[in-house]
């Protein structure tokens, strides 16, 4: 059965969002932008480019961000560009610091990080991601033991 109910339609402005404007930190975004270690490699990607000429380039973490953003989702690079401006985690994997309306960059901007961020690079990011996953999956076995340790010694 079905009951028809008369609701208004809600300006976006109104809408509640249910996390209550924090970002939960169990999140699949959150999660792997912990353990990309986006500083290690900022400076390798800052050598493509003039320190004098040119408009100031989008940071590492911004342009290797989109770049997964895209793969992960297998979309365009104008859909990846609308994904990030509609998804605060995205927003926030991306590096930046607050939700916008607005788009980071131009989806052109794709094809610039792909010429930038060399399959090497990106190697050498999966590698230490790798390393960081193991070793925070191997330690939270041990923490387990320790908290049922306690437990019975209580």
């Amino acid at each position: 059965m079905y009951r028809k109910q008369e609701q208004p339609p809600i300006p976006p402005e109104n809408f509640e969002l249910t996390f209550e404007g924090k970002l939960s930190s169990d999140n699949r975004w959150v999660i792997m932008a912990r353990l990309i270690p986006w500083s290690e490699f900022e400076e390798e990607y800052a050598s493509k480019f003039d320190e004098e000429m040119g408009a100031p380039a989008k940071s590492f973490r911004m342009a290797l961000g989109a770049l997964i953003i895209k793969e992960k989702l297998g979309v365009s690079d104008r859909e990846t560009l609308e994904q990030i401006k509609e998804n605060p985690y995205l927003q926030y994997f991306i590096g930046m610091s607050s939700y916008s309306n607005e788009a980071p960059f131009n989806a052109s901007m794709l094809v610039y990080f792909r010429e930038r961020i060399s399959v090497n690079l990106v190697n050498k990011v999966n590698q230490e991601m790798v390393k960081r996953m193991l070793e925070t999956t191997s330690s939270q076995p041990s923490e387990k033991k320790n908290r049922r340790k306690r437990k019975r010694n209580k």
